[in-house]
């Protein structure tokens, strides 16, 4: 792949990259109106959507950093954005081109004051893997082999602005308001600012590791401190195949059911023991070893649930909860889903929507055993979500609805979702981890 000699760090230099890729989409939508007239409407859109997705990614991935990660971020939501967007956005998660050998070096160099061949034996130029915020290299010394990421300069110091740049595409694309989406942007805007502390991730995955050392067939990399800085993480090399690989040749197998067992375990161990997960579940962040572990990597984006979401949240997991009506609303409240002030009728249309969304979100919940490969379950949810996307009255409810921590707790659930229905496995027993076991 071609390698970037540099990439745009003030805010006058992204802001016109960004203002050039929305004059191509503004380009776009005149072809589209041209196209409604000699094509059907289903034709036309797609070619818009295709076109406007090769553009804002185009865009984004020469800038890297908060803008692609937020790309990469809606990437995982297969059931509300265009399947054009999510195939093109989805290149984000471990399919970016690369910065330049020398580069990096003079990244790493500000770190430690010597070049990566002064500190390691050998030091692979050309980047392993390239993503939204930093890319690995591999390196050794002494006989060890180890992943080296390095960060991309100036994506710290980008964040605000880039959010504030990509704020209208994402709105656009996600059918959201703007009113009172600020709190949601910052929420964003904090695990980014986490992300790009390197020595932050190091602590958060020592310390996951160890707690979630009693999990089968899972594994985590070791950290070496001596090696790595805010800017530069040094891991433990891992042997392994990635994760989407695994599920085009595996899918369906014992082997997929072994890694859908250890992945459901993770994430259940996580939010019912721990109150704190890995919120970053797209299949760039895991790898499978030869003996059939899944290996997790990238902890930069840990969320912390807090008690007074935790509970009411998986009270909704409870159909008795759902199905009385003043249980019902008293929960919403608590999530901040409704207001004191609401009308009845609004009142009524947000419990039926969020009804309608929990009782198929909530079916794994429901047995002791679920199948994932289930695709009646899965077009459930993807249609469900365009239903949702496309709702006018919801578009101009939901512009503060709801707490800030379900921008993370859905984006994973979707993201696990996902991963579990390409696994493919049948049979996967939910109830190892839950609210009520509470890891017992």
């Amino acid at each position: 792949m071609k390698t970037i000699n540099s990439i745009p760090t003030s805010k006058l230099q992204r802001a016109s990259n960004i203002i050039k890729t929305g004059a191509k989409v503004g380009g776009n939508y005149v072809k589209y109106y041209a196209n409604r007239v000699t094509k059907s409407k289903e034709e036309a859109d797609q070619i818009l959507n295709e076109d406007n997705a090769e553009d804002i990614y185009d865009g984004l991935k020469n800038l890297k950093g908060s803008a692609l990660k937020v790309a990469q971020m809606m990437s995982m939501d297969k059931s509300v954005l265009p399947k054009e967007y999510v195939e093109k956005f989805s290149l984000s998660q471990f399919s970016v081109p690369p910065l330049s050998g020398p580069l990096i070096s003079k990244t790493f160099s500000k770190s430690f004051g010597k070049s990566p061949s002064e500190i390691f034996d050998s030091f692979s130029s050309d980047a392993i893997y390239a993503a939204s915020i930093g890319q690995v290299h591999k390196a050794s010394k002494n006989g060890e082999h180890f992943a080296v990421k390095i960060q991309y300069p100036g994506v710290a110091n980008s964040i605000s602005s880039d959010l504030a740049l990509v704020k209208p595409f994402a709105l656009k694309l996600l059918n959201i308001s703007s009113k009172d989406a600020d709190v949601y942007f910052q929420e964003v805007k904090n695990k980014l600012l986490e992300e790009t502390d390197y020595h932050n991730e190091l602590i958060q995955g020592k310390t996951l590791a160890s707690e979630c050392s009693k999990l089968k067939n899972i594994i985590f990399p070791k950290y070496y401190t001596e090696f790595s800085s805010d800017k530069v993480l040094t891991m433990e090399w891992m042997e392994g195949e990635h994760l989407s690989t695994f599920c085009e040749r595996m899918a369906g197998t014992p082997e997929a059911h072994k890694i859908s067992q250890a992945l459901w375990d993770f994430y259940m161990f996580q939010l019912h023991v721990l109150k704190k997960f890995h919120a970053d579940p797209h299949p760039g962040n895991f790898l499978v070893d030869k003996d059939c572990n899944l290996i997790v990597l990238d902890f930069g984006c840990l969320k912390t649930i807090p008690d007074n979401f935790y509970t009411p949240y998986f009270e909704l997991v409870k159909e008795e909860n759902r199905n009385n009506s003043n249980q019902f609303k008293s929960i919403l409240k608590r999530l901040e889903v409704l207001y004191d002030d609401d009308t009845p009728e609004e009142e009524q249309f947000i419990e039926s929507i969020f009804s309608e969304l929990l009782s198929v979100f909530t079916k794994p919940f429901q047995s002791e055993t679920f199948d994932f490969s289930n695709e009646e379950f899965f077009q459930e949810i993807v249609a469900l979500g365009e239903k949702l996307s496309k709702d006018k009255e919801l578009r101009n409810q939901n512009g503060g609805r709801g707490s800030k921590h379900f921008i993370y707790m859905n984006r994973t659930f979707f993201g696990l979702y996902n991963l579990m229905f390409d696994l493919k496995s049948k049979n996967i027993v939910t109830m190892n981890y839950s609210p009520d076991s509470n890891g017992e």
